[in-house]
């Protein structure tokens, strides 16, 4: 949570913190408290889960307060209870709301708008998606999901900085995204193609075969058709890969 003035407040108990994000997976939307239980404990609650989770609830409308907000920003009802955003805003919902700009973008053929709008979305995560309540298992799966279309949208943004000729810009990130991921492939193809386009052909070699290494050592299998293909491309210095308007997956598919 982040008071007007900027300051970020965190509940330090973990069932709070796990509790908050469960109401900030369901703004608007009334939880009933036997669900919130069951996430809490991860299905086996202790018999006095009831009474815990009505400390919990006030506990988090006490922090609300100290971060500046009502704290009848969680309201309770006949059937449970429910979190209602009052003009405040999630940063999951600006997310989303610039990466379905960017979409559009895309479809309209404004790709330096859609890859603006998708590094404008992206700014907004702070490493993995509920990155300290995951022992939660009923968080973990959403935060996954989360993580998914966060990896979905990069690539695609990567992608688009690759077609607008941005290729040399790119290289420290793409490095620092394949130091974090070793086996994400399709990070590794855009660094392959940005090495290649300025002319750094040794190092881009070096990438293929240091994820090469990697999948071998890790799980005994090889890269994929479009990594290998990639490479063959790369070692013949075919001319579709100086062609920027191309999508590089399309582009070394098999």
């Amino acid at each position: 949570m982040e008071t007007d003035a900027g300051e970020t407040v965190t509940p330090q108990a973990l069932k709070i913190r796990s509790l908050l994000a469960m109401f900030c997976m369901h703004a608007g939307h009334v939880i009933s408290p036997a669900r919130l239980i069951s996430a809490l404990w991860a299905g086996t609650p202790p018999r006095t889960a009831a009474t815990a989770l009505q400390v919990y609830v006030s506990k988090l409308r006490g922090q609300f307060t100290q971060a500046g907000a009502s704290p009848t920003l969680i309201t309770t009802t006949s059937s449970g209870y429910r979190m209602r955003l009052d003009g405040h805003c999630l940063d999951l919902a600006l997310f989303e709301s610039s990466a379905a700009r960017a979409q559009q973008a895309i479809h309209a053929d404004r790709a330096q708008e859609a890859a603006r709008l998708l590094s404008q979305s992206l700014t907004l995560w702070r490493g993995r998606a509920l990155a300290d309540v995951r022992t939660t298992p009923a968080l973990d799966g959403y935060a996954q999901q989360l993580d998914e279309r966060r990896n979905a949208l990069h690539e695609q943004r990567l992608t688009l900085e690759l077609r607008l000729g941005r290729h040399s810009q790119l290289i420290g990130e793409l490095y620092g995204l394949a130091q974090e991921h070793p086996m994400w492939e399709n990070v590794h193809a855009c660094l392959m193609i940005a090495l290649y386009r300025s002319g750094r052909i040794p190092e881009c070699l070096e990438a293929y075969q240091r994820i090469r290494g990697t999948l071998h050592d890790e799980l005994g299998m090889e890269p994929c058709n479009r990594l290998r293909n990639l490479h063959r491309a790369i070692l013949a210095r075919e001319p579709w890969l100086d062609d920027h308007s191309r999508p590089p997956s399309s582009a070394y598919a098999s």
